[in-house]
């Protein structure tokens, strides 16, 4: 009886009808915390369609949780192959790709390690980072329109307008106080030219033993790293930025540290006199502006400067 349901089902194109059924039996016992029992139901489902990405999203979230990792790897690449507005297979390879403390973790241990007297921070946002400022720190935030659901110490001071207009219009060295920056962290607009005009204008206000921070310097894949956001998962083509100042200032002591999501590019050994980037820029943008994602298919950590998430290896860096 029941195979004889079976095949009229599969025979009215009941297929689907079948995978579903799984795959809402999988939830179900991953809901209880059965995930072997999940997993079983998420790959039935997968036997019986192929070809949906949520199936595979989590069947390889289920194999992950149960520690099988390369099963796990294989199910959330063809999940994000197959649909990459799905946000959680990236996040999750993403993850698995750079192990280690995540950008956030390692932003507050920065900020421990170096006790910085003065911090400024484009592309605040909901103030996730920027409440990581030590009580003691000058701090400034930069963002045109903030979105702010952390409590910022008392020595932070926000800027509703876009870095551009700020560093035109206002005198930073005198809003901390009379002292340099110690230490910067540019997350804006995820297009190089924006990070590459901050870097410009946070390095005249630095010392050399100043210290700016990146965001999104190791792109996932060419998908996620375009110009034009298609999806949430998305760093923009800020690894334009590293190849930049690979090429243009040598000088720099430059990594990128592998830490999820997208990396976080460390600058070191910087020069507040150097208008190298400042006197080329407008065909440095059209030189970079014309270099494909392909250029990192043969060695992207290599042109990245990828470095371990490994604390105290970091700490090296940052002497």
């Amino acid at each position: 009886m029941l195979g004889t349901l079976l095949k009229n089902l599969f025979s009215r194109g009941g297929g689907p009808v079948l995978a579903r059924a799984a795959f809402d039996a999988g939830v179900g016992e991953s809901r209880k915390g059965d995930h072997a029992a999940a997993a079983e139901n998420f790959e039935r489902a997968l036997a019986l369609d192929s070809s949906n990405g949520e199936y595979h999203y989590l069947a390889g979230l289920s194999h992950l949780r149960l520690g099988k990792l390369e099963l796990a790897r294989s199910r959330l690449e063809s999940a994000h192959a197959l649909d990459p507005t799905i946000s959680g297979p990236q996040m999750l390879l993403s993850q698995m790709h750079m192990p280690g403390p995540f950008y956030i973790d390692l932003l507050s241990k920065i900020h421990g390690h170096l006790r910085p007297r003065t911090y400024v921070e484009v592309g605040v946002e909901t103030g996730q980072t920027l409440c990581l400022v030590l009580p003691d720190t000058r701090a400034i935030g930069i963002d045109p329109e903030p979105k702010i659901c952390h409590a910022l110490s008392a020595g932070t001071t926000l800027h509703t307008m876009t870095s551009d207009e700020y560093f035109a219009g206002h005198d930073v060295q005198a809003e901390l106080g009379g002292l340099p920056i110690d230490l910067a962290f540019i997350d804006g607009m995820h297009h190089f030219e924006f990070a590459l005009r901050d870097f410009i204008n946070i390095e005249k206000l630095c010392t050399p033993r100043s210290t700016i921070l990146i965001h999104d310097c190791y792109p996932l894949d060419r998908f996620t790293s375009e110009r034009e956001r298609h999806v949430e998962f998305w760093s923009g083509d800020i690894w334009r930025f590293m190849l930049v100042l690979r090429k243009y200032r040598p000088d720099l002591r430059l990594h990128t540290v592998a830490t999820a999501p997208t990396g976080l590019g460390v600058a070191r050994g910087l020069d507040p006199q150097s208008r190298v980037l400042e006197e080329n820029f407008d065909p440095i943008v059209r030189e970079f502006l014309a270099l494909d994602y392909s250029v990192l298919d043969t060695d992207k950590a290599g042109k990245l400067a990828l470095y371990p998430n490994d604390w105290e290896k970091i700490k090296a860096l940052l002497q």
